[in-house]
């Protein structure tokens, strides 16, 4: 139930970033939005499937992932 919770609440976060991407068409908002959501679909394929250890190399790639999203967010903001 908490990870439906955590899954739930990345996605609001997502639809949240992307109401202020389509607002101002800046990039780092879309970056974030994308981030938040595979984070979320993370969290449901991590509630739905039998995984024996939340420590699989698979969910931390796609970990990986979505917080170098949020990093390239930022650098690209930075880098003007």
């Amino acid at each position: 139930m908490l990870t439906g919770a955590i899954a739930l609440a990345s996605f609001l976060a997502g639809l949240f970033f992307f109401r202020f991407w389509r607002q101002t068409r800046d990039t780092f908002f879309l970056y974030f939005a994308a981030s938040f959501a595979i984070e979320g679909l993370n969290r449901i394929v991590l509630g739905l499937v039998e995984v024996p250890d939340e420590k699989a190399p698979l969910f931390y790639i796609v970990r990986l992932v979505a917080y170098g999203l949020i990093l390239v967010a930022i650098w690209q903001k930075n880098r003007r």
